[in-house]
């Protein structure tokens, strides 16, 4: 079975990214990934870079992917989720 860590590996040997956080349970999976190669690109040219990455893996092990594709600059501005203040009492 295809883990998130294979799935991030086979991105990160096909594409040259900043970050790649992959989720998933063997066939369907979600992904974060953060490359200077998406500068000045459209969504579905980002798209083709990742499926580009993955090749043929895409078709015969990984069934669906569903990805954020982001700058390292569009990744930077994203809002932090906030941190639970902890309660002293």
């Amino acid at each position: 079975m295809v883990t998130p860590e294979m799935v991030r590996d086979y991105i990160a040997k096909g594409l040259a990214c900043e970050q790649v956080l992959v989720e998933g349970d063997g066939r369907h999976f979600d992904a974060v990934i953060v490359s200077a190669a998406f500068e000045g690109k459209r969504l579905v040219a980002r798209h083709q870079l990742v499926y580009q990455a993955l090749g043929d893996r895409m078709r015969e092990e990984v069934h669906a992917l569903s990805m954020k594709t982001l700058t390292p600059a569009e990744y930077a501005a994203q809002p932090v989720a906030p941190v639970p203040q902890q309660h002293h009492h």
